[in-house]
């Protein structure tokens, strides 16, 4: 008999062991893999970046601006370009060299400078840009450049063997401003649309504040999965940045 629950025993502490362990395994750390004056790049799951360079405003001093970059079997998808052609360069070079990867398209989520101010870059190296509809209008006004292929409220591209999804789920910090998802890791890019916590309200000149909470209500619907959300500024989390977003443009 203590024979038999010395075993039993044995095969517990195994078991409890592997899924520890397991866990442990599941449990991703992001890190700063890269790191200059204009740019940084933070791997926040196994095939996601997050990249950060900087804005110099009149409002609000230098500002750290977010984008995102997917990988899978050596295809990216990068969305929103860095602030400016500069920038973008370095981030073009550390995707070619260090993932040894290419880049499928560039997708800036609004027309702000933040967005797509280092479009011509991407342009230069022969990467194909694509943006919704009312972002190239808006582009064109501006005399800003031009993302060179548009959809009308969603897109789906394939990065090697996944797919993201880009999407107008509605107005708010923008009128133009979309979404991006990667499905298979459930990472959301929120852009401007999404503010970090403690955030304040930013920039509102172009902005339809009166429908910001419930459009952002819909993105929450729409991916009910979602892990990891990455705002267009600040730092990324998890659906507390929806929660957050709703709550401080709900009207009353």
């Amino acid at each position: 008999m203590k024979v038999i629950i010395k075993t039993l025993l044995i095969i517990v502490i195994f078991i409890t062991n592997l899924n520890c362990s397991s866990q442990k395994r599941d449990a991703f750390k992001p890190k700063e893999v890269y790191k200059s004056e204009d740019l940084i790049i933070t791997q926040i799951s196994e095939n996601s970046y997050e990249h950060t360079s900087f804005s110099q405003t009149q409002d609000f001093g230098n500002v750290p601006c977010n984008g995102l970059i997917v990988s899978n079997n050596k295809e990216t998808i990068v969305f929103d370009t860095p602030t400016n052609d500069k920038s973008s360069e370095e981030l073009i070079k550390w995707i070619n060299g260090t993932l040894h990867s290419k880049i499928n398209a560039i997708i800036p989520t609004h027309f702000h400078n933040d967005c797509l101010g280092g479009l011509q870059a991407f342009h230069n190296n022969n990467i194909p840009s694509y943006s919704y509809s009312k972002t190239i209008e808006l582009a064109k006004e501006n005399n800003f450049v031009i993302p060179k292929n548009s959809f009308n409220d969603s897109l789906i591209l394939k990065v090697g063997n996944e797919k993201i999804i880009a999407k107008f789920f509605g107005e708010g910090h923008t009128k133009d401003n979309v979404v991006g998802y990667f499905p298979s890791e459930n990472i959301l890019f929120g852009g401007c649309l999404i503010k970090e916590v403690d955030a304040s309200k930013g920039y509102l000149g172009d902005s339809n504040v009166a429908d910001w909470s419930s459009t952002v209500e819909i993105v929450k619907k729409e991916y009910p999965n979602v892990k990891i959300v990455v705002p267009g500024h600040g730092e990324f989390g998890n659906k507390e940045l929806l929660d957050y977003t709703i709550n401080m443009f709900k009207t009353k």
